[in-house]
C-alpha cells in the first residue's frame, strides 16, 4: 500500500462512481455516516434521480440514527469522473454489470485516483481478478459487494483479486466496519460471492415453480415471509438446520435427513426466461403488490427491516 493512504477510521472524503440504485444507496449510507461524498454518473438526469433517492432514504436513516455531522448537503455531484475522485480517500464504483464496461471504467478510475487510495467495486457477480485486468495499479482494487439497499442492509462482502494486495483487503474490511457495515471478508473469489449465490438458488427454483404452474409469486413470497424467513434474521440457514437436529444438533440432522439431499426438491439450473414466464412474473408481482407503488413498497420494506433489526438487537442484548 502507498504511504499516502489514510487509516480506515480517518477517511472523510468518499467518491462514488455510478449513482443508480446501488450507487445511490451507497451515497445515502455514506452521507448518513457523516462522510463528504463526491459523486459522478454519466446519465444526464443522474443528479435529480440521485437526490430523490437520497431524500427517500433519509427518513429510514434518521430512524436508524444519523452521525452528528451527517447531512444531505455533504453531497456534491461532479461533472466528470476525474473531478469526483480528485480528493478521494476511498472510491466505491457501482456501474452496471457489464464486464467490458467494468474493466474500462475501473482502469479509468485507477488512472485518475490519487496513489494509495483504495478502489472498491459493488459488482454483484464478477470477480476482481477479471475486472482489474486493465488497471495500472491493480493491487489497490477490491470487491466491496453490498446487499440492496446499501443504506439499510448492513452486509458487505469483501474479497480481492489475484493482483490485490492482502493489506488492501484488510484495510477495506476495516473501513467498512468503521462506516457501520457488517463485513464478511472472504478468503477466495467465487462467482456471485456468498449471499447472491444463496439468493440466486431460491430465485431459480421460484422461477421454475411459476413456469410450471406449481406456485404463484405471492405464494412463493409468503412461503418465505411466513416460514423460514422468520428464523433467518437471527440464526441463518445453517444454525436453523442445526436446531432441526434437536439435542443431536447438525450431526443428527445430517444423519437423519441426509438422504433427502438425493430427492428432486430443487432444480438449480435456471429455466428459460420465455415471454410467458416473464409476463406471469410481472403480473404475479403486480397482484402481490395489491396496488402499492414501488415507492410505497420501498417505504414499507424499510420500516419492516428497521423493526426486525431492532428486535434482533434486543434479543442479542437480552432485553426480551
Amino acid at each position: 500500500m502507498n504511504e499516502q493512504t489514510v487509516s480506515p477510521a480517518a477517511v472523510r472524503q468518499v467518491a462514488c462512481i455510478g449513482a443508480g440504485v446501488i450507487g445511490g444507496g451507497w451515497i445515502a449510507h455514506f452521507l448518513a455516516r457523516g462522510y463528504q461524498v463526491a459523486a459522478w454518473d454519466p446519465a444526464p438526469d443522474a443528479e435529480q434521480k440521485l437526490r430523490r433517492l437520497v431524500d427517500a432514504a433519509w427518513p429510514a436513516l434518521r430512524e436508524l440514527g444519523l452521525a452528528d455531522n451527517a447531512s444531505v448537503d455533504n453531497l456534491t455531484v461532479r461533472p466528470t469522473l476525474e473531478a469526483a475522485v480528485a480528493d478521494a480517500e476511498f472510491v466505491q464504483e457501482s456501474a452496471p454489470e457489464d464486464l467490458e464496461l467494468k474493466q474500462d471504467l475501473l482502469a479509468r478510475i485507477d488512472a485518475a485516483t490519487p496513489p494509495g487510495v483504495v478502489i472498491s467495486s459493488s459488482t454483484s457477480g464478477f470477480g476482481m481478478t477479471e475486472m482489474q485486468a486493465r488497471c495500472a495499479t491493480p493491487h489497490r482494487l477490491v470487491v466491496g459487494h453490498p446487499f440492496n439497499p446499501p443504506y439499510l442492509i448492513p452486509l458487505v462482502e469483501v474479497v480481492g483479486g489475484k493482483q490485490t494486495d492482502h493489506s488492501v483487503v484488510r484495510w477495506t474490511s476495516e473501513f467498512f466496519e468503521a462506516a457501520g457495515k457488517s463485513v464478511i471478508t472472504m478468503d477466495r473469489e467465487v462467482p456471485g460471492f456468498i449471499a447472491n449465490r444463496l439468493q440466486e438458488a431460491i430465485w431459480r427454483e421460484a422461477l421454475h415453480m411459476v413456469a410450471n404452474g406449481e406456485a404463484t409469486p405471492a405464494q412463493i413470497d409468503a412461503s418465505i415471509t411466513e416460514g423460514p424467513g422468520l428464523r433467518w434474521p437471527l440464526l441463518g440457514p445453517c444454525l436453523t438446520f442445526h436446531l432441526a437436529g434437536g439435542e443431536g444438533g447438525m450431526a443428527h440432522m445430517l444423519d437423519h435427513f441426509g438422504p433427502s439431499l438425493k430427492s428432486p426438491w430443487t432444480r438449480l439450473q435456471a429455466p428459460e426466461l420465455t415471454d410467458d414466464l416473464r409476463d406471469r412474473m410481472v403480473q404475479g408481482c403486480a397482484d402481490a403488490a395489491e396496488g402499492r407503488s414501488v415507492a410505497e413498497l420501498v417505504a414499507e420494506r424499510d420500516r419492516a427491516v428497521i423493526a426486525v433489526m431492532r428486535a434482533i438487537e434486543n434479543v442479542r442484548q437480552g432485553k426480551v
